[in-house]
């Protein structure tokens, strides 16, 4: 499972999927580039979220409440709190994420990217898939 899935400034690498783990878990590195966000915040109601910092420095901002997560460091992300991400340092940010259960897999990933390759996605198409995987874009604050 080596595939690197890049759109914009993310780049992930899956480990273990759903596929490969009957439903167990997910698990893939995620390189953030700097300036790199997640731009919808969102929750997921299915799986928890673990991410461990490799390196570089990610901010999740979790439930409203910004975290660094530094190499060695991780945070615990609970199914249907509210959170997203930025690297805000200069250098790239590589973490490990792992989602427990495993009921995400490559496939959102590679969906999202094809939305992204056109430059300017359509946001319904793009929210219509993350409601597809189970990703719930939070109202705005």
């Amino acid at each position: 499972m080596s595939d690197i899935i890049n759109f914009g400034a993310l780049a992930l690498r899956f480990l273990h999927s759903k596929d490969d783990t009957g439903g167990s878990v997910d698990i893939f590195e995620m390189t953030l580039q700097p300036n790199a966000r997640m731009p919808i915040p969102h929750y997921h109601d299915r799986w928890d979220e673990t991410i461990y910092g490799l390196s570089g420095v990610s901010t999740w901002t979790i439930d409203g409440k910004p975290t660094g997560v530094a190499p060695g460091e991780s945070v615990f992300i609970k199914r249907g709190i509210v959170h997203g991400f930025t690297n805000r340092s200069t250098g790239p940010a590589t973490c490990l994420c792992i989602l427990s259960p495993g009921v995400l897999g490559p496939q959102y990933f590679r969906e999202m990217a094809t939305l992204l390759s056109s430059g300017a996605p359509d946001p319904a198409q793009m929210k219509a898939t993350m409601l597809r995987y189970g990703l719930i874009p939070a109202p705005p604050a």
